[in-house]
């Protein structure tokens, strides 16, 4: 009798301490993987984590950087990001796509052409990952319409092409529906290709967010150009927004370059505040910070050219 009184009190203790325990321990992230293309040299996979706090319908559609030749959806530092956000109420999406630069020919006058394509097949996957989750939106538990864009380097170049391809509706955006928007572009250090001359939108581009370093000689802050041939960065974007009283956040890091494409889980509360504001609530702003950060320490691979990396 004493034996099993003895075994009942230290099973009770060993509950209750499992129930403290299990107060401690990280929260549960919802995350499932689902295939969303099939191409001719691979299949491309999309992971979707779901919020744990209350759900505010709103997806945030990530693309990874990695200079177009590497690079995965499921980096730690991109899941850490999807879990703050996840915190927040709302769901994140990481995607993948094909490396355009891997292997490609990037001397002389080849490196132009090598990297428009790179950029358009990036785009053409991200315009696939778009209309899946279109039309699993309810599923997922998100509203088709609150889709923002957000990506890292490369993944903010992507972002930013998306957003102005599909405004100009150009052969990439041909399957989305003909009345979609994205509801917000996120981009860390990204840029926007043409061969038109300045940007132009036929339709207003969604509300974004430029995060750039105003030494970045990785993904141009301010544009190179050569006539009609241009690649423009954050300077030169938020010109076109000012001029034409399109709305946008824009914060400009003094004495960093390319290491604000990393900076994503640092500026979790901008973001948030960013969506809330813009896409949520529909704010009409126009803000531009010029910043410096010394939480944001500047580094080797900061100051990178493209040179070095192709």
């Amino acid at each position: 009798m004493n034996s099993k009184k003895s075994f009942s009190s230290r099973f009770i203790v060993l509950l209750n301490m499992m129930l403290c325990f299990s107060m401690w321990l990280p929260i549960s992230y919802a995350q499932a993987t689902y295939k969303f293309a099939d191409r001719d040299t691979c299949s491309l996979y999309l992971d979707v984590y779901k919020p744990t706090a209350e759900n505010n319908h709103c997806c945030v559609l990530f693309v990874f950087g990695g200079g177009f030749i590497t690079g995965q959806r499921d980096a730690e530092e991109y899941v850490k990001f999807a879990k703050q956000l996840n915190d927040r109420g709302y769901t994140f999406v990481s995607i993948d796509y094909r490396l355009g630069l891997k292997g490609a020919n990037m001397k002389g006058v080849h490196a132009i052409g090598s990297l428009e394509k790179a950029i358009a097949i990036a785009v053409e996957d991200l315009f696939s990952a778009t209309e899946y989750l279109v039309q699993n939106a309810q599923d997922f538990g998100f509203d088709a319409d609150k889709i923002v864009l957000c990506g890292s380097s490369a993944g903010a170049i992507t972002v930013l092409q998306g957003d102005y391809e599909l405004c100009n509706r150009t052969a990439l955006a041909q399957n989305l529906p003909a009345d979609f928007h994205f509801a917000g572009v996120i981009p860390f250090a990204g840029a926007i290709f043409s061969r038109h001359g300045a940007v132009k939108y036929k339709e207003s581009p969604a509300p974004t967010l430029f995060f750039h370093g105003i030494n970045d000689r990785l993904v141009t802050y301010k544009s190179i150009r050569f006539f009609n041939l241009g690649f423009f960065g954050a300077n030169a974007l938020v010109k076109r927004f000012e001029k034409f009283d399109y709305p946008y956040c824009a914060r400009r890091y003094e004495g960093l370059g390319h290491e604000v494409a990393g900076i994503m889980n640092h500026e979790v509360e901008t973001v948030d505040g960013f969506i809330r504001h813009l896409v949520l609530n529909r704010e009409n702003i126009q803000l531009d910070a010029t910043i410096f950060d010394a939480g944001v320490k500047p580094s080797n691979w900061g100051r990178m050219r493209p040179s070095v990396l192709y």
